[in-house]
C-alpha cells in the first residue's frame, strides 16, 4: 500500500513541476505540445554546471523570510503560451532561450555549493515529495514531518542558459507548497560588477510566471 501511494505521489508531483505548464489561454491546435515533443527535466544529466551556483547564489544574499530548501534535482517548466511563454526579439534573447531549453532538457543533481548567507538545506527529490505533503497537510503527522517542522516552500531550480558573453541568463526557481500550491517562473538575470541581478522587466519572460 505504502509503494502504491508512493507512486501516485510521484506522478502527480512529475505533473505539477516535470513538464511545460499550459496555462489558461487557449492554444491553437496547430500548436504542438512541446511537453511530448521537446520534453524537459528527463532525468540523467549529472552534476549541475559549476557557474550555475554563482548565479543562484546571487540571488539569495538578501535576508529571507523563511527557511532556503531546494531539491537537489534540477526542475524547471516553461508554461505553454501561444507555443511557449518565452518571446525572444533579438538574437541574444533567442540565444539564451535555446541555450536554457537545452540545460534543461536533463535533470541535474545540486550539490552543497551555494553560498548563501542565512544558509539553507538541499534535499533529496523523494524527501522534497514528502515536505510537500508535510506542508498541504500542515504537518499532521508530527513524527513523519518533523524534520519539515519550519518549511513553507520547497524550490526546484532550472539550469541557468546563458547567452555567448556569459553576462545574461535566464533562470528558473519554482516554489511548491503542496500538490496543487505553488508557484514559479522564468526570469533574466544580469551580471553587473556587484554581481549578477535579476534585470528589468521585458516582454522576453513576462509571460512566464504563474501561481495556483
Amino acid at each position: 500500500m505504502v509503494c502504491v501511494v508512493a507512486a501516485v505521489v510521484l506522478a502527480i508531483l512529475w505533473v505539477r513541476i516535470g513538464g511545460r505548464r499550459t496555462v489558461s489561454r487557449p492554444a491553437s491546435k496547430s500548436i504542438p505540445d512541446l511537453a511530448l515533443t521537446s520534453p524537459l527535466n528527463v532525468p540523467g544529466g549529472g552534476v549541475a554546471p559549476a557557474d550555475a551556483y554563482e548565479v543562484y547564489s546571487a540571488l539569495y544574499q538578501a535576508p529571507q523570510q523563511e527557511p532556503l530548501v531546494f531539491s537537489d534535482e534540477s526542475v524547471t517548466d516553461i508554461p505553454q503560451v501561444n507555443g511557449s511563454c518565452l518571446q525572444p526579439a533579438t538574437a541574444q534573447e533567442r540565444e539564451m532561450a535555446e541555450a536554457f531549453v537545452a540545460a534543461n532538457r536533463q535533470s541535474h543533481r545540486w550539490e552543497p555549493r551555494f553560498t548563501i548567507p542565512g544558509g539553507y538545506r538541499l534535499i533529496s527529490r523523494s524527501d522534497a515529495i514528502q515536505a510537500q505533503q508535510c506542508i498541504e497537510t500542515h504537518f499532521h503527522d508530527q513524527p513523519r514531518c518533523a524534520s519539515f517542522k519550519a518549511i513553507a516552500h520547497v524550490r526546484f531550480l532550472g539550469v541557468p542558459g546563458f547567452d555567448a558573453t556569459h553576462t545574461r541568463a535566464l533562470v528558473s526557481v519554482v516554489k511548491m507548497c503542496g500538490g496543487d500550491c505553488g508557484s514559479g517562473g522564468i526570469f533574466e538575470v544580469e551580471k553587473t560588477q556587484g554581481g549578477w541581478r535579476r534585470s528589468e522587466a521585458s516582454g522576453f519572460t513576462r509571460e512566464c510566471s504563474w501561481m495556483y
